[in-house]
């Protein structure tokens, strides 16, 4: 049974690299997409909205989808199709073709980025200790891989689809390999009938979750700042060269991986509600050197610090969802993913509106505070039914559900 964990554990981890991948693959190249298709910088704020609301109507359907068919099912086929709706961005022609493929790739993604999540909480409880976050520090790897993918071809000018093909052509049959030893949870978690779960659709459940969707959208909210708005506050507020500006964002993947990769670790010792508590602290005073920064050196450290924040508050998310409810978990889950994509909508906007109508120094403050509302939610990370922390660790569970060899 050991053995399926391991098998389990690794064959999630590389769906998770693939995922980070294939999503960087698409947001560092969204200037040569526009090149290529025509579309307008009017239309082009459209479009990038429509992937994050299409991955969450996904990430709605995969709630319904899960109580009939598992989620490695789910994962494994939707991988697949995260994959070709890349290649399609990059192979097509027409702006249909484009809208079709972003499409087809925003709800699949939602599918993909919950069914992932529900079978990292899943094999979390079977390990009975911490790993969650070596999850997420996985993805951050695949996003730093693909991230510098981009960057040769965009340094080589190579057309989309030479770039993309080579990498869906190496990860869609490594990914449908690796589905074969997918471990779901305990098939008890799909029909929600024990404990708090017994009500999953009422309003009671929700006041439970409503906790970590908000800190789940504030943490991306920090992100997406990070993510839009680093390079150009590094050259037009603090002054920096185009080629320094292009730093920050690295650094911080970089500092995401890090401290995802230690994360359990601390989790494990500590506790996970002191660990949310911690990243919330850090990332606060993040987005303050950032605000208060007099150069680009000083600013740098502050998006260092922002990735070392950050990086524990989403995975840390998840997994308390998967201890507030363990009898209905996926339902829990694919609902929390879409405050995900809710945090990407807003943060991006709320920046650049304040930043143009204040200042961008006055509109970093905004995330700051919007993070540190995770103070008063931080009880929510607590340990219930399973305490992965405090020396409390409980032994490696032998009901680790079903495999997906059989589905």
């Amino acid at each position: 049974m050991t053995d399926v964990l391991r098998r389990g554990r690794a064959s999630l981890a590389f769906s998770f690299f693939a995922q980070g991948a294939a999503f960087a693959l698409l947001v560092t190249r969204i200037p040569a997409i526009q090149d290529r298709y025509g579309v307008s910088d009017a239309l082009l704020p459209a479009f990038l909205a429509a992937v994050p609301v299409l991955a969450g109507v996904g990430s709605v359907t995969t709630e319904q989808l899960v109580k009939r068919i598992p989620p490695s099912r789910l994962l494994r086929w939707s991988q697949p199709v995260v994959l070709l709706a890349l290649l399609g961005v990059g192979a097509g022609d027409r702006m249909v073709e484009l809208a079709i493929a972003l499409a087809a790739f925003g709800l699949a993604v939602g599918a993909l980025d919950a069914s992932m999540n529900m079978l990292g909480v899943s094999l979390q409880r079977a390990y009975g200790r911490s790993i969650m976050l070596s999850f997420h520090a996985v993805y951050s790897l695949g996003g730093i891989v693909g991230a510098s993918l981009a960057w040769v071809g965009a340094h080589w000018h190579l057309a989309l689809w030479v770039s993309y093909l080579p990498v869906v052509a190496v990860l869609l049959p490594a990914a449908l390999v690796g589905s074969r030893w997918y471990v779901d949870g305990d098939p008890g978690s799909v029909d929600g009938e024990s404990g708090a779960e017994s009500g999953a659709g009422s309003g009671l459940v929700f006041k439970l979750l409503l906790p970590l969707c908000l800190v789940m959208t504030f943490a991306y909210i920090g992100d997406s700042t990070v993510s839009n708005w680093s390079a150009k506050y590094l050259q037009d507020t603090l002054g920096s060269s185009e080629q320094l500006a292009t730093v920050p964002y690295n650094v911080y993947m970089v500092t995401t991986l890090l401290g995802r990769t230690i994360g359990d670790f601390g989790v494990r010792r500590f506790g996970a509600a002191a660990v949310v508590r911690l990243g919330a602290l850090v990332a606060a005073a993040g987005f303050a050197v950032v605000a208060g920064a007099p150069g680009a050196w000083v600013g740098m450290l502050g998006f260092t610090l922002l990735g070392l924040g950050l990086c524990v508050l989403v995975p840390q998310t998840f997994a308390a969802a998967g201890r507030l409810f363990p009898g209905a978990s996926d339902a829990a889950i694919a609902r929390l993913n879409i405050f995900n994509y809710v945090g990407f909508l807003i943060g991006s906007p709320l920046v650049g509106a304040l930043g143009d109508a204040w200042s961008y120094r006055g509109a970093m403050l905004v995330p700051m505070v919007l993070v540190l509302v995770t103070l008063v939610y931080a009880r929510s990370f607590a340990a219930r039914p399973d305490r992965y922390g405090d020396g409390h660790e409980r032994p490696r569970t032998a009901d680790v559900g079903r495999g997906s060899n059989g589905l």
